[in-house]
């Protein structure tokens, strides 16, 4: 990154208004998959400006524009309970630890059955743009790289951006900086 977190954040809406990214023009016939990365220590100010700023503006500068923003924590949160599993899942992380925990989850929460299903929460089809973000916190639920590349199929026309709090250098996603997950090279740096 070789601006700072601000100047970054202050291109944002430009890049996200562009026609070219809603149109995901001049990506060499590849789906628009943006990723914002940025430093993990200011998740609470990228948290605040996408609330305040980019979401609130968004609507304002286009208001043609359809868009959805989703958290995937809560995503996470509200499939457990619709379930009748998330105090269950209380209950089994309490009794017998995280990784017993993460080893019962990981059935029902592979990232390809969820991205069906987060499509058709979102109704995709009808948007104009996905905003992804809570990366950090549903973090070891649910990988990223692997959310993605499920998402490829149904996508189709709609651009997503991921707020992600790490480094991505456009051919591997390092979470907090620390965790290296696999090689994800199909998606864009939003702003450089």
């Amino acid at each position: 990154m070789t601006k700072n977190f601000e100047e970054r954040l202050n291109q944002i809406l430009t890049r996200l208004t562009s026609p070219e990214l809603l149109k995901n023009q001049g990506l060499g016939n590849e789906i628009g998959f943006w990723i914002f990365d940025y430093p993990a220590e200011r998740e609470l100010e990228m948290r605040a400006f996408r609330k305040d700023v980019i979401e609130p503006n968004l609507a304002r500068m286009k208001p043609e524009l359809r868009f959805a923003s989703v958290n995937l924590f809560d995503f996470v949160i509200e499939l457990l309970e619709e379930r009748g599993l998330l105090e269950k899942a209380f209950a089994k992380q309490r009794d017998f630890g995280d990784e017993a925990l993460l080893a019962s989850l990981r059935p029902i929460l592979k990232e390809d059955k969820l991205a069906p299903r987060l499509v058709e929460k979102t109704r995709v089809e009808e948007l104009d743009l996905l905003i992804l973000h809570g990366v950090g916190a549903v973090y070891p639920l649910l990988r990223t790289h692997t959310l993605l590349s499920a998402l490829h199929p149904y996508m189709r026309e709609t651009p997503l951006l991921m707020l992600y709090p790490g480094i991505y250098d456009g051919m591997k996603l390092k979470l907090f900086n620390q965790l290296t997950d696999d090689n994800y090279y199909r998606a864009f740096s939003l702003v450089s």
